[in-house]
């Protein structure tokens, strides 16, 4: 029969191991480790949606398209209303897949603020945010569940796909 503190830790080990599938896309230097720190409010906030049907529940509304290296982005009205900036409130949850909803995968996040709203360009993580003129907006991406060779803030990540 095994003891209480015996059942506690092996508790205690089960669910850490469950907690590793909400780990970094990608190992980060040792010079960026403040980075994955400050992004800790970013896991913490959108972890729950790596099951895409959580999304819309979240505010997140749904797309049908897909943009070539960026993926499907569901947009937070709310929050793309709001220009604060916050590491725990991205206004845009990217993610790639089929066709079906259902069977995407979260693999970044996107903060983005009107360009009306702000006088110069946005910084978050010591990073400064693009300027997209087309579309009116500042942005930033943060590919924190699928790593991108490319960095971990760049907008592109040629990893990420959409269906045929």
């Amino acid at each position: 029969m095994f003891s209480r503190p015996l059942k506690a830790a092996v508790a205690v080990a089960i669910a850490g191991a469950f907690s590793l599938t909400a780990a970094p896309a990608q190992a980060a230097p040792a010079d960026d480790a403040d980075v994955w720190i400050a992004l800790v409010p970013t896991y913490a906030a959108t972890g729950k949606y790596a099951y895409e049907p959580f999304a819309p529940g979240g505010g997140y509304a749904r797309t049908n398209t897909c943009v070539p290296n960026m993926g499907f982005h569901y947009v937070n009205a709310q929050l793309r209303d709001d220009p604060a900036v916050d590491p725990a409130k991205p206004e845009v949850l990217l993610y790639e897949g089929g066709s079906n909803a259902s069977t995407r995968k979260l693999v970044g996040v996107e903060w983005i603020v009107p360009i009306s709203a702000t006088a110069a360009a946005p910084t978050l993580f010591g990073k400064t945010f693009f300027k997209d003129t087309a579309l009116g907006v500042y942005s930033l991406h943060a590919w924190i569940y699928k790593s991108n060779p490319n960095g971990l803030f760049e907008a592109y990540n040629p990893r990420v796909t959409c269906p045929a």
